[in-house]
């Protein structure tokens, strides 16, 4: 997709769903991935993913250049949670822009929390990730993970021009190992990628979606 298309676009929530049935599975057991345990406190369920999407993660951190690793930060996220994520944004941009139609407001938390009923972390079908060190610390790619568009003057999006050139550098070896292991990155969001959900399928001109939403993690 030349042009960003935004969660809350008719033509992600038109993309069918042929749910292939894989259950979420822990990545944890994949030794190579380097989990962040400080989000553990929100909700259990972001050490799960779909494993067809854990498989190629997994692949793609084989192909990081030396002295760096992913660090994976959120995966599976429980639908609950995504419709408070959803609802808490949407009520934080009203009051900032109370003139805003329903539609421009949905639109525009889009950009940062996926409208719930497609949400592909909700599907163990995206994950949020950044890239780290040898000894783990995080390295700089422009913005702190989960900056907002407001806050992050937009520096947030995948291919901003605000930000310096070690950090457009990062993101670029970020999007040519998980491009080449068959991700699909959300072009608001650096950190986040996803495959097998609505969003993916849209943007490879899939047939289908492959995974959908799902309540629990069993």
């Amino acid at each position: 997709m030349n042009e960003i298309i935004l969660m809350s676009d008719p033509r992600v929530g038109a993309v069918q769903v042929q749910e292939c049935g894989e259950p979420l599975v822990d990545i944890r057991q994949y030794k190579q991935l380097l989990v962040d345990l400080r989000k553990q406190c929100d909700s259990d369920g972001y050490f799960y993913l779909r494993p067809g999407l854990a498989d190629r993660l997994a692949h793609a951190e084989a192909e990081l250049p030396d002295g760096m690793r992913f660090l994976v930060v959120e995966g599976y996220r429980p639908p609950a949670l995504q419709r408070r994520y959803f609802a808490e944004y949407m009520n934080q941009l009203r009051s900032h822009q109370p003139d805003w139609t329903e539609e421009r407001l949905r639109s525009a938390t889009s950009r940062f929390v996926s409208p719930p009923e497609i949400a592909p972390h909700s599907a163990g079908a995206a994950v949020d990730l950044t890239l780290v060190d040898k000894k783990g610390n995080e390295l700089d790619l422009g913005t702190p993970m989960n900056a907002t568009p407001e806050e992050s003057s937009g520096a947030c999006y995948t291919d901003a021009f605000n930000i310096d050139g070690e950090a457009r550098a990062l993101r670029g070896v970020l999007k040519s190992v998980l491009v080449a292991a068959g991700l699909v990155n959300y072009p608001t969001e650096w950190w986040h990628w996803s495959y097998g959900d609505r969003y993916w399928a849209l943007a490879t001109g899939a047939e289908n979606a492959v995974y959908g939403p799902l309540e629990g993690l069993h």
